[in-house]
């Protein structure tokens, strides 16, 4: 038997609890179709658009973190080694670069198989994950992308951990 002769019977859309963990969290949404949610989001270095979509056909709620950057032709296949080396160190999730327009994201989905639901603090930790990574790596892609800088500086440059406060 093969996997298409299985129907799937899910009965909780779970971007309903998505939009109910935005409600109580006062976050800008916006609910674009009955199986998308759209958060802006205002991070330290950037503003990112997530989207949270219910992908019924996979069980699977997928989260994709986007901010503002076109990577230019001449900086694509640095930007692709940069990505490479990121998503080497990535437990969940990982970077894309969409080449129609240039941009970079951070992509994961939360498998919610045979019917199970995401709780509030599922949902509170896939947009966390997802902000963590763009937060840690966005000034490498700054790096690549605007000064010109190989991937392996532009890590060397920002992954470093302070100790203490100033």
């Amino acid at each position: 038997m093969s996997l298409e002769d299985f129907s799937i019977n899910v009965g909780v859309n779970p971007v309903d609890a998505v939009e109910s963990v935005a409600f109580a969290n006062e976050w800008s949404f916006e609910r674009p179709g009955e199986d998308e949610l759209a958060v802006l989001v205002q991070g330290v270095w950037t503003d990112y658009s997530v989207s949270f979509s219910w992908m019924a056909e996979f069980e699977a709620l997928h989260v994709a973190c986007a901010f503002d950057m076109r990577v230019p032709d001449a900086r694509l296949i640095e930007t692709m080694r940069l990505m490479s080396m990121i998503n080497e160190q990535m437990l969940f999730g990982h970077f894309d670069l969409w080449l129609q327009d240039g941009s970079v994201m951070f992509r994961h989905a939360m498998p919610l198989a045979g019917g199970a639901e995401a709780n509030d603090q599922q949902i509170e930790c896939l947009l966390a994950s997802a902000l963590n990574a763009c937060e840690r790596y966005y000034q490498a892609f700054q790096y690549v992308v605007w000064a010109g800088r190989s991937a392996g500086e532009a890590l060397d440059n920002v992954l470093f951990d302070t100790v203490g406060e100033a």
